[in-house]
């Protein structure tokens, strides 16, 4: 471990070594959902307050004992992609000064096909949390009808995101077309709030209803994972009654206040793990 008192947070007091605890720490939370998934990692060697950079491909230099996938992309470039199965590997992460951890929306021998569909729900200028609340409901209420049980979780930067658990067996193309249908549904739901629209500059400042995240390559912050803003907060899963009533806001659970909520509540997501569900026809 080297330069443990590196601030990474620094408005927050939170150094190297408060990473490196909390991914020991949250470990049994963290490696299940990252386990077996080529991951893409946000780093951040001067902390927060200096730029960072993704990293796909494992760094010169790596240890040996890392686990490793190569993946072929569709213009015949090759990724090493770290895959994390150990604890060990998620402290060499922090000792990267990794503050965010993408795993894949697919797992390994599966690469083209999803374990979820995932909807991702980008608040602009005019958003408000009821606004991002009512549309995840609404989600969540299509999904119902159709029999599919899905999982919320914030982003843990101002969003909040919809897990669908899928079977393995069904394209990116087919989860992305799935997605969209349900989100345009929405939209007619609450065009007032939400959009559909991809350019930032057109959205005019309402709800984003992103169904485009359900790519091959794509990813989304892991459930627990820290993000590299003010406050130190992290991904977290939340109870579909949480979501109703408004309670838990983006950015109210962080590094430092975690605990407590996870010796209560325990892994929310465990489920999207295996909870696969068949993927209707609409």
């Amino acid at each position: 471990m080297t330069n443990l008192d590196r601030e990474l947070w620094p408005d927050d007091g939170l150094i190297k070594h408060d990473l490196l605890r909390y991914y020991i720490e949250a470990a049994p939370y963290l490696l299940p959902h990252l386990r077996n998934r080529p991951l893409v990692v946000q780093r951040f060697p001067q902390g927060i307050d200096r730029p960072g950079f993704y990293q796909k491909n494992v760094p010169a230099g790596a240890p040996s004992w890392l686990k490793t996938c190569p993946v072929r992309h569709s213009d015949g470039k090759i990724t090493e992609y770290i895959v994390v199965d150990s604890p060990e590997t998620l402290i060499w992460l922090g000792n990267q000064s990794c503050l965010e951890l993408h795993p894949w929306l697919s797992s390994l021998g599966s690469l083209d096909y999803p374990d979820f569909v995932v909807f991702d729900l980008d608040p602009m200028e005019q958003s408000t949390f009821s606004h991002i609340c009512t549309a995840a409901v609404a989600i969540k209420e299509l999904l119902e009808e159709l029999g599919l049980q899905s999982y919320p979780k914030l982003s843990g930067a101002t969003g909040l995101q919809i897990y669908l658990p899928v079977k393995p067996q069904y394209t990116y193309r087919r989860s992305r077309d799935f997605a969209e249908a349900i989100c345009r549904r929405v939209h007619r739901a609450f065009p007032e709030i939400t959009t559909l629209e991809r350019s930032k500059e057109r959205r005019g400042g309402k709800l984003y209803l992103d169904y485009l995240q359900n790519g091959r390559g794509k990813t989304l912050a892991a459930p627990y994972s820290p993000r590299p803003l003010p406050g130190a907060p992290v991904s977290l899963p939340l109870t579909w009654p949480e979501v109703a009533a408004e309670v838990v806001a983006p950015g109210e659970i962080t590094l430092k206040n975690i605990w407590s909520r996870l010796r209560e509540q325990g892994d929310l997501f465990g489920p999207v793990l295996e909870n696969r569900q068949d993927l209707p026809s609409l």
